[in-house]
């Protein structure tokens, strides 16, 4: 008997897969709605492989054959469609205050637990990795996505030749990394439901010998097989939602160990930030400022503002 979902086999067996078969993985991920109701024979129509494949791919993964193989796929997205239905029993009788209390108690024991679990030596690796290299790559998809635009934004403070992967694309994707070399360091951010494009960026990234970190939520992730150091976050389901508090802190944590390890970079990058501000006016009459405990804004708009008001000022 199979205890694993049929994703996490599958994301168990990736990295080994033939080229064919990682194309059937790929399409059942990402298709999973379609492919649910698709035979064998369709699914190879579909990817330009035989039939024989395709019922070879679900008994590589541990199944007797291509309909076990459906079976287990259909429980696993009616499991996915009741997600909804379970959060409603979980939290369906309790009050907003209950809500917010439980929801929050989750968070604080995740972000314990990754306290417990991070490797200081992997740690240390990542944040000389990432103050080191020529230049630094950083993907996260899907609901990994505010992770990796966070780590960029507060990177790009400290350092410069910070490259965030956007696409939605895999050719895309190749493209923004076709330079990655030795020299440079891949961050790659995932947790369950991997993304298999970052996965591929990973594989290209440790194929160029890059120095690659991933942030992921287990030793079984599969991101674990392409990369160099490891830094896990402990990211659960509690609802239809992936909780991201404990990944997010694990990024203010080399956030603030990057700090305290280049401090006149930052403050030189900082100190030229903020002229450009001024010189080029960037928050002219964009901010609201608290002046002698009144909110009020910006004098320069205060006054455009007084001119054109048909009252004078008592």
């Amino acid at each position: 008997m199979i205890s694993k979902d049929i994703i996490e086999l599958i994301d168990e067996y990736y990295p080994r897969m033939s080229k064919s078969h990682k194309a059937i993985a790929n399409f059942i991920k990402e298709n999973y709605n379609e492919a649910v109701f698709m035979t064998a024979a369709k699914i190879g129509e579909r990817l330009k492989v035989s039939e024989s494949t395709v019922v070879r791919f679900a008994t590589r993964i541990g199944f007797d054959g291509f309909p076990q193989f459906q079976s287990a796929l259909a429980a696993w997205v009616k499991d996915k469609l009741n997600s909804v239905r379970k959060m409603g029993a979980k939290y369906g009788r309790s009050s907003q205050s209950e809500i917010i209390t439980s929801v929050l108690n989750g968070d604080i024991e995740k972000i314990r637990d990754t306290m417990t679990g991070l490797d200081p030596e992997s740690f240390e690796y990542a944040v000389d990795s990432l103050l080191e290299a020529e230049s630094v790559y950083i993907i996260g998809l899907r609901s990994c996505e505010p992770l990796a635009d966070f780590l960029s934004f507060y990177l790009n403070m400290i350092r410069d030749n910070v490259k965030l992967i956007r696409t939605t694309s895999v050719s895309e994707t190749f493209e923004q990394m076709i330079r990655v070399s030795d020299k440079d360091c891949v961050v790659g951010i995932s947790f369950p439901r991997y993304s298999m494009r970052t996965l591929k960026i990973m594989e290209f990234a440790r194929d160029r010998n890059a120095r690659v970190i991933s942030i992921t939520d287990t030793q079984y992730s599969p991101m674990c097989m392409y990369s160099s150091c490891n830094l896990f976050a402990r990211s659960d389901m509690v609802s239809i939602v992936d909780s991201l508090v404990a990944p997010l802190s694990v990024i203010n944590a080399i956030v603030v160990a990057l700090c305290l390890k280049a401090p006149e970079a930052v403050k030189e990058n900082l100190e030229s930030l903020e002229s450009a501000w001024e010189n080029y006016q960037v928050y002219l009459n964009d901010e609201i400022n608290f002046i002698d405990d009144e909110p009020m804004l910006d004098y320069s708009l205060r006054k455009d503002l007084m001119k054109e008001s048909p009252y004078e000022e008592e």
